[in-house]
């Protein structure tokens, strides 16, 4: 085991940070400890590891097990946050004023792991949360290996690019994953150490884009987390500009509303949009919400 102390120079909401990165309650590289630490997995450039992180006294605590553990523990001030710069956030609506004071913990976290964030992503492309988490927990539990350390039972790391890419048709079909999303996967870890490899969140959305399958909505999920773009918006969520809409201005509205009703936050429209979705507000439930398929029976 390895440990690190850390104490930042602003307020950190633990939970806030990290639960970005958890894809359902049954993620199996994410658990939160009923004493409410966060023990997280990932496939780090020295290989896999496990982290967990606990919040005592103002000061981030971190322990690490694995091949990994050095990486995780170097990296930990930039998955809590401390890269990001919210000093020229200000708040432009009466509705964000108690919501932003309530929660000054907020930070956007960054990975710094493209494939891991990638991966989900495109799993979560036009379907519902809970159709995309089951076949991630399928995918995870069959070709992820456990987790080093004493992480909790059912953990596990993701796999290594060319794992993904030689996944059979008939395990994605089991995953519940259709071809499409299936092939965009397998092709981008065939482009993993490029991706991987990218420095800015410009120079990655400019590489992911070039890529089929993966889109402004897809780019911009990666982004948040992998490199803690504050400004990455998540253009084309099925939900998101109708939240953004009614919290706002009390009525949905669509992608381009959206953006014209975030212009005042250019540099930190993604924060703008967590901090609406921290308010709870939501537009009435009208006509029938999205099915959840299930392909495995196609």
């Amino acid at each position: 085991m390895k440990e690190r102390a850390w104490t930042p120079d602003e307020p950190v909401d633990v939970g806030l940070v990290v639960g970005p990165h958890r894809r359902g309650s049954g993620d199996p590289t994410w658990r939160q400890g009923r004493d409410g630490a966060i023990w997280r997995t990932s496939r780090t450039p020295a290989g896999p590891g496990t982290l967990r992180v606990s919040l005592k006294s103002s000061t981030v605590y971190g322990h690490a097990w694995g091949p990994g553990a050095d990486w995780l523990l170097e990296t930990l001030p930039g998955l809590m946050g401390a890269d990001d710069d919210a000093s020229g956030f200000t708040v432009k609506h009466a509705v964000l004023e108690d919501v932003f004071r309530k929660h000054r913990g907020l930070r956007i976290g960054r990975t710094g792991r493209v494939m891991e964030a990638l991966v989900p992503a495109v799993l979560e492309q036009k379907v519902v949360g809970r159709e995309a988490w089951r076949a991630w927990r399928w995918l995870l539990n069959r070709y992820g290996e456990p987790a080093p350390g004493p992480a909790p039972e059912g953990m596990r790391v993701v796999p290594e690019p060319g794992v993904w890419r030689e996944i059979p048709t008939w395990a994605w079909h089991r995953s519940g994953a259709e071809a499409v999303r299936a092939k965009t996967i397998a092709t981008a870890a065939w482009h993993a150490t490029k991706l991987e490899s990218a420095t800015t969140s410009a120079e990655a959305d400019r590489l992911l884009r070039t890529l089929p399958g993966i889109g402004v909505w897809t780019s911009a999920e990666v982004r948040q987390r992998a490199f803690g773009d504050p400004d990455a918006v998540s253009v084309g969520d099925f939900h998101l500009a109708k939240i953004v809409g009614y919290a706002l201005t009390g009525e949905k509205t669509d992608d381009p509303g959206m953006m014209r009703l975030l212009e005042p936050y250019t540099g930190h429209r993604h924060r703008a949009t967590v901090l609406i979705g921290l308010t709870g507000l939501r537009p009435p439930p009208r006509g029938p919400r999205m099915p959840i398929r299930d392909y495995r029976t196609f």
